[in-house]
């Protein structure tokens, strides 16, 4: 992208949409991660607010799990196993509507800022792309073993019937 946005003209343009499609790709490989966590840890993801509040609780990072114990009135150390899985449904709409607009807010800020800096030129904005992306790739990750804690020794009992 720093070398499309070197060339003048339309090179910055094409640097923005190389970009914003970058942030589009990192967000959803952050939420397969968080959604492929709860999986392995055998915490249902049917419903559509359980996804979203998982989700948007690991990209949130401290703020989600923060918010999540809040709005269900529960604490615990793994609120991605205690708390989506036991929670009602409409106490996780509740918390949806709270952590909806702080992921829009956080997230694209930090999203916004990145963009700006990949279009640098001529490797710069390879190297802030590059270390932007491995840092919330990272902070996803602790945020994901915060909510569930460390993986189970055993596949939950579903994973072991056969496919059909």
């Amino acid at each position: 992208m720093g070398g499309t946005a070197a060339a003048p003209g339309f090179g910055t343009g094409i640097a923005l949409a190389l970009s914003a499609g970058e942030a589009l790709s990192s967000l959803e490989l952050s939420a397969v991660f968080a959604l492929s966590l709860a999986e392995v840890h055998g915490v249902p993801i049917d419903e559509i607010e359980r996804r979203r509040t998982i989700v948007m609780g690991i990209m949130l990072g401290g703020s989600g799990s923060a918010t999540i114990s809040k709005v269900a009135e529960r604490t615990g150390q793994h609120w991605g196993r205690q708390v989506v899985a036991e929670v009602p449904l409409e106490t996780l709409r509740q918390i949806n509507k709270v952590l909806g607009p702080n992921f829009v807010t956080k997230y694209g800020t930090k999203q916004g800022i990145v963009v700006l800096g990949r279009i640098a030129p001529l490797g710069i904005g390879a190297v802030i792309g590059g270390g932007a992306n491995a840092a919330l790739a990272s902070l996803a990750v602790r945020a994901g073993r915060r909510a569930f804690g460390p993986a189970p020794t055993e596949w939950p009992p579903s994973w072991g019937e056969p496919l059909d």
